[in-house]
Order: C-alpha cells, then structure tokens, then sequence
C-alpha cells in the first residue's frame, strides 16, 4: 500500500516505510488510522462488486483472487469478512494490543476474523508483495489462503506463484503502485492468460497511470475509471506532501479544488475486462456506482 510515486527505476519511500514489514500490523493500521485512511472502504466495495458480477458472467460458484502489493491485506480482509474499515483500524487502538506479543496479536485476530467470515463466501484469497512479514501475518491470521514474498517488477514468478496466477479469475490492488509497475502487471497478465482475468484497481489520483492501462490494453483489455466521485485516500502528512499531490493531479488533468485541495490524497477505481465480457457497470446486481 505504497503510495508516492518516483522515477524509473528510482526506489519509492513513503513515511510509512518503517511499519510496512513488521509481524504484526498494529503499528500500521494504528498510523492508517491517523491519517485517515480510506480507500480501503471505497475499492473494497467496488470489488466485492467486481466479483459478483465476473462470478456471475462466468457461472463461478468460487473464484481465485490475487491482491496485488497487499501488505497486511487489508482489501481481502473487507471482502470476504463481514466487516468495514473502521472496524478494523479502530480495532488496533485498543489498550490491549500496546502490550501484546505478536503471538497473542495473530491469534486474537486470527479468531476474529474467523467468526466475521461472510456467509456463503468461499472463494480463495492470495497476496503479493515484497514485505514478507507482513504476508506472513496476514497467511496467519486467515486473510489470505497463499502468500508470495516475491518482487516481480524485477524477478520472474516462482513456480507456485505461476501455478496459483494461471487459476487466478480477479486481480485487485489498493491504493499500491501497482499501477506504476508494468512490468509486473506484464508478468502476471502473461502467467493468468489462460484466465484471462478481470483487474480492479485503486490508484491515487496524479501517480503516473498511463503505462499501466498501456499495458492492460495491450493484452486486449477494455479499461474504464468507474464513473463515481474520486474518494480520499489518506491525509497529507506535511504542506509539502500537499503541494506535491496538487501539482502531480493537475498535471494529469484532474480538478483538485474540493479534493486534493482539502487535505487528502484521492483516488479512484479502474476496472479492466476481456473486451467480449464488458457489461454495463449500472446494470450490475451490485453495482459499486450509486
């Protein structure tokens, strides 16, 4: 859930590098918290419809999901647990969790989580990232059903990594650079290409998107922002963060009074279909736009 963006080949730093890997994510959700973080609300809801309606087009009693830089994996924790994003960051303010090991923390979410799970949802979750601990937690506490430690920007995927994305159906992505790394989006739409599956994706307004969907469309790919309002991100750490966003998004075009002229990071949805399965996003038994 790495947000600024950086040049080619630069490595991008966040101020929340420092509890991006860690056993347990406390200290993570803790600092979401504080900063307001809610894109996960936002895409979780549009992806839970994004599912619904592939299942539905394909005849799908279970679909394979592969979230992509998902750290402790926040949007499978909203798809397939009867909860919402408050309940979760709100959870880690508790006095409880300032002295708890690690231990006691994954059991206690891992019980959780389990009695949350959504009726009826049976479908498997995977994770990639390159913070390893962090998916490790997450594996833990039964968020994910796999977990792939691995860097595809640079490296070819391992040869479990391969056999899970071939039976993968929706790709999703929250608030990453996901969507600033072509060459994995290459790599992992050349391993699922027998798939062929839907992606869904939560991009911050004035990252680089553009080879992205490049890319999307080049393996045929029919890509579209869904047409509702742009939806805060997380708070600006700093007036210099700020400035930063607002001349990133106007340079891509994009209207900042009322959002990033607010205070707040924005993003917002994009969805990428087999051109032969694109249907009517309003039309959709749960339809994400209102």
């Amino acid at each position: 859930m790495i947000e600024n963006e950086g040049a080619p080949g630069q490595k991008i730093v966040t101020i929340y590098d420092n509890i991006y890997d860690l056993p347990d994510c406390r200290s993570y959700y803790r600092a979401m918290h504080n900063a307001g973080f809610r894109t996960a609300h936002f895409a979780s809801t549009a992806f839970r419809a994004v599912l619904a309606e592939l299942k539905h087009l394909r005849g799908l009693d279970q679909a394979t999901v592969m979230d992509f830089a998902s750290g402790y994996g926040i949007a499978p924790a909203l798809m397939r647990h009867d909860v919402a994003l408050d309940d979760v960051l709100s959870r880690y303010v508790e006095p409880w969790f300032d002295e708890a090991t690690t231990e006691d923390v994954i059991a206690k979410d891992r019980e959780w989580f389990q009695n949350r799970r959504r009726v009826g949802q049976n479908d498997r979750f995977a994770g990639i990232d390159i913070a390893g601990r962090a998916l490790e937690y997450g594996k833990a506490v039964g968020i994910y059903d796999a977990a792939f430690a691995e860097n595809l920007q640079d490296d070819t995927p391992s040869a479990e990594l391969q056999a899970w994305l071939a039976e993968t159906d929706l790709i999703v992505e929250c608030g990453s650079v996901a969507h600033m790394l072509p060459g994995a989006l290459d790599k992992m739409l050349q391993a699922t290409a027998r798939k062929r599956p839907w992606i869904a994706t939560a991009p911050i307004r004035g990252n680089d998107t553009a080879q992205a969907l490049e890319m999307m469309r080049e393996h045929q790919y029919d890509v579209v922002a869904l047409d509702m309002p742009p939806f805060r991100h997380r708070r600006f750490s700093s007036q210099d963060e700020q400035t930063r966003a607002i001349a990133n998004a106007e340079a891509r075009g994009h209207d900042t009074k009322s959002f990033e002229d607010a205070g707040y990071f924005h993003a917002q949805v994009f969805i990428a279909r087999p051109k032969e399965e694109v249907t009517h996003v309003v039309d959709w038994a749960h339809s994400p736009v209102a």
